[in-house]
């Protein structure tokens, strides 16, 4: 028997219900018994713990992440903490567990399950069956780089900088965990950057092919410039298998490719460290690409899928058990076969349900399917 150590960080607004669903789908597996079984424990994050603690995440909850086999995130923020100051507003919560963790690769898959191809704003026959999965270097470049200012200047004009930084082994690291993918789907790599006027473009380009000839020979290698391959995106995505950027790029890249897919309710994402020289595990963390939607929490309106197939990510990825990963894929297909659907993608002869109906109808079909 394998006891997994989940931390479970709910966080804000609709994170709260999503979570519980998720807490549902693990007890399952817990009563169904079998060679593997879960432990978890349920920690604070941005909002609510800057309102407990006056900081979005306290140290106490960081060693306890350290110590998981996998963090299960929500969402956090709203407008009930604009007024906080900038360092410890809610999204400092999970900045600070990308960072101290050392969760360099995200992976942002975008899958359009073939029910929901008419909710997305392109054809049925550019998404219907679309796989793909964006690598997005996530602690580096932009959004980390120094200097990082607001100055005023001598004659009363303010002037801001945020810079770029990325180095060899940043790069080198994220893009052997783009060709590592790419051997177990498509066998194809994008690289999308710069190149023709960003210096780091240049690098990354550099770096990106020369750890190809090393490392990933036997992967199909392509590079794209970064507005070239958001056109791309909109224009034939199913051309793509896996994409791999940095930190900038990959926010907006990875959030056009969910919206091929009909709704960011339904997209999970998984953030990754190295591999533990001992034990060969990563520190990881998974959540929804969605964000806490205050509009509707607590209304019993949010999808929880996104939420709930970030726990089969880490499932997949961080506890090996990828025929239970697989099952809930299976499920949540067999639901949105069925024609239920949430308010965010609900479509026209379907029937809508709220977040504990979502959650009973995948329960339902993970026993069905488990039979």
């Amino acid at each position: 028997m394998t006891t997994h150590k989940l931390l479970l960080l709910p966080g804000d607004g609709i994170g709260v219900e999503a979570m519980v669903q998720v807490e549902r789908i693990i007890a399952f597996f817990n009563d169904r018994g079998g060679d593997n079984t879960f432990v978890t424990e349920t920690e604070l994050v941005g909002g609510a713990c800057i309102d407990a603690h006056n900081v979005a995440v306290t140290d106490e909850t960081m060693a306890k992440a350290d110590a998981a086999d996998a963090i299960i995130f929500g969402a956090v923020g709203g407008p009930t903490w604009d007024h906080v100051p900038y360092e410890i507003r809610p999204e400092a919560g999970l900045l600070r567990l990308r960072k101290d963790l050392d969760l360099f690769a995200n992976l942002r898959p975008a899958i359009c399950y073939p029910a929901l191809a008419d909710a997305s704003s392109l054809k049925r026959e550019l998404v219907e069956g679309l796989d793909i999965l964006i690598v997005r270097e996530l602690t580096g470049g932009t959004y980390f780089g120094e200097p990082k200012e607001i100055v005023t200047l001598e004659n009363g004009e303010k002037r801001a900088v945020d810079t770029t930084v990325y180095t060899t082994g940043e790069i080198q690291r994220i893009v052997r965990v783009a060709f590592d993918l790419a051997a177990k789907r498509g066998n194809t790599v994008h690289s999308a950057e710069k190149r023709n006027v960003m210096r780091t473009g240049v690098l990354w380009h550099e770096v990106v092919t020369e750890t190809h000839k090393a490392d990933g020979s036997g992967v199909k290698l392509e590079h794209i410039l970064a507005d070239n391959c958001a056109m791309q995106l909109v224009r034939n995505p199913k051309q793509f298998d896996v994409i791999v950027t940095d930190n900038l790029f990959g926010d907006v890249l990875s959030d056009a490719a969910a919206m091929l897919t009909g709704s960011l309710g339904m997209l999970p994402s998984a953030s990754l460290g190295a591999p533990d020289e001992k034990t060969g595990r990563r520190k990881a963390l998974y959540e929804p690409v969605h964000g806490s939607a205050p509009d509707i929490a607590g209304q019993n309106l949010a999808n929880p899928i996104a939420t709930i197939a970030s726990f089969g990510m880490a499932l997949r990825y961080s506890l090996d058990m990828a025929t239970e990963a697989d099952l809930i894929d299976a499920a949540v297909a067999s639901v949105l076969d069925e024609g239920l659907r949430t308010g965010d993608i609900m479509q026209d002869g379907m029937t809508q349900v709220g977040t504990d109906g979502m959650g009973d109808a995948i329960l339902a079909a993970l026993a069905k399917l488990s039979t």
